[in-house]
């Protein structure tokens, strides 16, 4: 299926997915803890959720199926091309009524990402990019920002990835924080921030999208060392994610620790 193909459908349901989400009341939407201390889920996650795989697989039936609120199997492994979504990024800021959470939709083929879709209801934010076709905001070409130096940049990161342990020797840069993961992608992409970067292992459903729209920008991606980010592995996880012009993600990745030298999380 064409990736332009594949990027109109996305389109068309992260808009239905905002519909139903922003029928919830963010701080009086029932909230239930995942297993395993792995954070909250709302009825509005579940319900995108549900929407999302009736209406994605309805319309791609050979494709796989990899969500963050679908119990995982491997029948997605064997499939040329695979959806990877996250229904609803940011679902603590949701819980709090706050307007900087996302719903994160891609297509992946062979590993790469095909067509990708990162929308922010509350603030009718909606970045697309389809493989070779460029990256857009509300349909208007985005691009990432200039700045080749570490020094004095604005960069999108939690406090913990600045411990010393995790760099050759920690960058004087200016920091920023946003809770969802592929906002922060957005934001990078369309040049607001200079660098986003996550050293933790990283679910592939936060980053998938935000992955392509990068890169279509013309910004450079990679794990926390360096390496390409492959999605649709049998375990979806990245080694972290780093993201920011070419130039700058050079010296970023550069700046950090090498493989093996810093502690396991």
């Amino acid at each position: 299926m064409p990736a332009s193909d594949d990027l109109t459908l996305l389109i068309e349901a992260a808009r239905e997915a905002g519909k139903i989400a922003l029928r919830y009341t963010g701080p009086e939407a029932r909230v239930w803890d995942k297993p395993g201390g792995a954070g909250p889920v709302t009825e509005a996650d579940l319900a995108v959720n549900a929407m999302l795989e009736r209406e994605l697989q309805a319309a791609r039936p050979s494709y796989g199926w990899l969500s963050e609120e679908t119990e995982d199997n491997a029948d997605r492994l064997g499939r040329e091309q695979v959806f990877i979504v996250d229904p609803l990024d940011g679902t603590r800021s949701f819980m709090e009524g706050a307007r900087t959470w996302a719903h994160a939709l891609a297509t992946v083929a062979h590993g790469e990402v095909q067509a990708a879709v990162i929308y922010l209801p509350m603030m009718d934010k909606l970045y697309s990019a389809a493989k070779g076709a460029g990256a857009f905001l509300n349909g208007e070409p985005i691009a990432p920002s200039s700045r080749d130096s570490l020094l004095g940049a604005s960069i999108l990161a939690a406090r913990p990835a600045l411990a010393p342990e995790h760099w050759r020797r920690v960058p004087d840069i200016k920091r920023s924080h946003r809770p969802s993961l592929a906002y922060r992608t957005a934001l990078v992409a369309e040049g607001r921030y200079d660098a986003m970067l996550t050293l933790r292992p990283t679910w592939e459903w936060d980053i998938a999208a935000g992955d392509l729209i990068l890169r279509e920008a013309g910004a450079a991606t990679s794990d926390r060392y360096g390496a390409r980010l492959r999605f649709n592995n049998a375990d979806p996880r990245q080694m972290g994610m780093v993201a920011a012009p070419r130039a700058l993600h050079e010296n970023l990745t550069g700046a950090l620790a090498p493989k093996g030298a810093v502690p396991r999380f």
